[in-house]
C-alpha cells in the first residue's frame, strides 16, 4: 500500500477516528460492524477510508454478525477489525470465544460507556475489563490495551494488530467514551517508520502443514483459505489438523496451549507507564481516561512534598502482576480510581498478596473523576 493511502502527518481527530486509523496503518482492509454509542465513529470513518485504500467496509444486521464476519474474513488472509461498546461487546462474546478456539487474529475495538444493560449510551464507563478477561465461557488467554488518549488509540490500535498476527487470537482495544470522543493532536508516520507484523505464512507443503501445531509457546504460521492448503475450522476440541476430536487429552492441549501462548509471554506483551515510582510510598493504579487525572494527581501531590507514584496501565491483560507484587513490598498502598464498583482494584489486591492496602476510588459511570478525589484517597496513607 502506497503512503499516499496513510494520511501521515500531524490531525486533529478524536480516538474513534485515530482507531480506524490505527487499523488501516496496520493493515486492516476489512471491518463489519454495527453502529453503537460510543463507538460508532470508528465505523463511520471506516466506511468512508476503507474504500480509499482498496478495502471493504460492511454494516452488518448486529454485533454477533459482526463478529463471525471478521473472524471468516481473517481466514481468507485479510487482517480485519470490528467496535463497539458494552451491550454491543455482550454479543460478540460467544464469536469471541470462538475466535480464541480457532485462532484467528482480529481486532476488537471496544469504546465503554455506562452499564449494565443500555445503561448510558452517551456517557464515559470502565467497566467492561473484567468481561473482557473472562467474559467468553471457557479458559483463553487475553490481551487488552487501554489507551488514554487519540495518539495511543492509533499507536496501541496497530500494536493489537501486530500482537494479534504474532499469537493468532482476537485483541482488545479497551478504551472508553472520553478518549473515544476526545479531539487532540494525532501524529500519524509515514510507512517506513511503522512497525506493522506481517501475517506468518506456512513454509511447509499443504501436505505437511498442521494448522493448529505449535512452534514452542507460539502458534503455527495461518495458512489463507483457497491458496492450496486444507484448511479446517471449527470450535469445538480440535486435534492439530483442525479435526474434531472430543477427548480430554486432546481438550487439555487445546486450552493449555491457548492459554499459556499468553502467561508464557506475558513480559514481552504487558507495557506500563511509570511515574515517580522509585520512591513512592502509595502509588496510584489507573488507566484510560483516568490515567489522565490520576497523573495530575500525582503530580500535585509531589508538589507538595508528598511521595505519591503512578502506574498506568497500558496493558491491562495480561496484567502487571509482577509489577504489583514487587511494589507491595514498599509501598504502604495502592490507590485505584476507576469508572466501576471494582475490578481492577480488586486484581491489584489479589496480586499484592497482602503486602499492601489498596482502596478503590470508584464511580458508577457518566463522570470522571476531579484530582481532588484522588489525592484524598492517596492522603490517607501519608
Amino acid at each position: 500500500m502506497a503512503d499516499r493511502d496513510l494520511l501521515t502527518g500531524e490531525h486533529f481527530i478524536h480516538g474513534d477516528a485515530a482507531c480506524a486509523e490505527g487499523g488501516i496503518a496496520a493493515g486492516c482492509r476489512f471491518f463489519a460492524g454495527y453502529p453503537i454509542t460510543p463507538a460508532t465513529e470508528v465505523a463511520e470513518r471506516m466506511a468512508t477510508r476503507l474504500p480509499q485504500v482498496g478495502g471493504i467496509y460492511i454494516q452488518m444486521e448486529d454485533e454477533i454478525a459482526s463478529m463471525a464476519a471478521i473472524l471468516g474474513a481473517s481466514w481468507g488472509g485479510t487482517k480485519s477489525m470490528t467496535s463497539t461498546s458494552g451491550p454491543g461487546f455482550s454479543l460478540m462474546m460467544e464469536n469471541i470465544g470462538l475466535g480464541m478456539m480457532t485462532e484467528t487474529p482480529c481486532v476488537v475495538v471496544n469504546i465503554q460507556r455506562g452499564g449494565p444493560s443500555t445503561g448510558l449510551p452517551t456517557l464515559v464507563g470502565q467497566a467492561d475489563v473484567m468481561q473482557a478477561r473472562w467474559g467468553a465461557h471457557g479458559d483463553y488467554g487475553c490481551i487488552a490495551l487501554a489507551p488514554a488518549s487519540p495518539q495511543e488509540c492509533f499507536d496501541l490500535t496497530v500494536h493489537a494488530f501486530n500482537l494479534s498476527e504474532i499469537y493468532r487470537q482476537p485483541v482488545f482495544v479497551l478504551g472508553d467514551e472520553v478518549v473515544g470522543h476526545m479531539s487532540e493532536r494525532v501524529v500519524i508516520p509515514k510507512r517506513e517508520d511503522l512497525n506493522v507484523v506481517a501475517r506468518k505464512k506456512p513454509e511447509v507443503s499443504p501436505r505437511d502443514y498442521l494448522p493448529f501445531a505449535t512452534l514452542g509457546s507460539l502458534p503455527a504460521p495461518m495458512a489463507v483459505a483457497g491458496q492450496g492448503y486444507h484448511v479446517h475450522v471449527t470450535g469445538l476440541t480440535h486435534d492439530e489438523r483442525g479435526y474434531p476430536v472430543i477427548t480430554d487429552s486432546v481438550q487439555e492441549r487445546n486450552v493449555r496451549h491457548i492459554v499459556d501462548k499468553i502467561r508464557r509471554n506475558a513480559d514481552k506483551i504487558i507495557r506500563y507507564e511509570g511515574v515517580s515510582l522509585e520512591d513512592a510510598e502509595v502509588v496510584v493504579v489507573a488507566y484510560g481516561c483516568t490515567g489522565r487525572v490520576a497523573r495530575q494527581s500525582v503530580e500535585n501531590m509531589r508538589n507538595r512534598g508528598h511521595k505519591v507514584g503512578l502506574l498506568r496501565l497500558i496493558t491491562v491483560w495480561p496484567f502487571p502482576s509482577k509489577v504489583i507484587r514487587s511494589l507491595a513490598g514498599k509501598v504502604k498502598g495502592f490507590v485505584v480510581p476507576e469508572i466501576n464498583y471494582g475490578q481492577v482494584a480488586y486484581e491489584v489486591e489479589r496480586t499484592a498478596q497482602g503486602k499492601a492496602e489498596v482502596t478503590l476510588v470508584g464511580l458508577m459511570g457518566g463522570a470522571i473523576h476531579t484530582p481532588g478525589e484522588i489525592e484524598e484517597a492517596a492522603g490517607e496513607y501519608l
